[in-house]
């Protein structure tokens, strides 16, 4: 989608992957056109889901700094990522390009009441990726089963997902999740993966769901009434 001059357009960082992204996953153009955002893409190789979100790799933050930066000079006015474990890069992120930089769904937890997280690995979800994305003390994380569809297919970067039992699996963790935490009042769904999944959590839970495109949609239609 073209970008007027005077409204640049959303630059998102991704990662290096296969699997299929139908409308709602950051990753598909159609998310942000259908609410009227100009995004561009840049992918950022050999950033696998293995080496972002389980091995935690260091190696990759200069290879996003240069692609925000790249993203940036060409016109870029703000910034988003495709996996949510990308909030470890946030605050280096942040000082390396000079516009708003969203890493992660989950640095909306602070500004929800009782947030609980519901991701595609809690054990890769350390205390220092919540601690640098702000997230309240005692924020409750539920993640995906280990081994489910939604898991399997999206860390291992498979070619095929089954939108349905992917869709069960990321209801089946919410339901988890406010299951052991009743006085839960808002979802963050940290995978950016799960936002086509959002309404059927909504209604399984009763809860607020929030994700990563509800927060750039948000973020978006902020900057754009700062600027009338």
């Amino acid at each position: 989608m073209a970008s007027s001059p005077h409204r640049g357009f959303l630059g998102v960082l991704m990662l290096d992957t296969n699997f299929p992204r139908p409308p709602g996953d950051i990753g598909n153009a159609e998310t942000f056109e259908r609410a009227g955002i100009p995004v561009r893409y840049s992918v950022v190789r050999g950033a696998s889901p293995q080496r972002i979100v389980r091995d935690a790799d260091p190696s990759f933050l200069r290879p996003f700094i240069d692609a925000a930066s790249a993203l940036v000079n060409e016109g870029a006015v703000m910034l988003s990522t495709s996996c949510g474990f990308l909030a470890a890069y946030q605050d280096a992120l942040a000082d390396a390009v000079a516009v708003p930089v969203i890493t992660s769904s989950i640095l909306q937890c602070r500004d929800h009441a009782l947030p609980g997280i519901v991701t595609i690995d809690a054990a890769s979800l350390t205390p220092s990726i919540l601690a640098t994305a702000k997230v309240p003390a005692g924020t409750p994380v539920q993640g995906v089963e280990p081994g489910c569809e939604f898991h399997t297919r999206i860390l291992g970067n498979h070619a095929e997902l089954d939108f349905g039992k992917a869709q069960a699996d990321v209801v089946n963790a919410a339901r988890a999740l406010v299951a052991a935490h009743p006085n839960v009042e808002t979802i963050v769904l940290e995978c950016t993966n799960m936002p086509p999944y959002r309404e059927a959590v909504a209604r399984a839970t009763r809860r607020s769901v929030f994700d990563v495109e509800t927060l750039v949609i948000s973020r978006w239609r902020e900057r754009l009434g700062s600027l009338t």
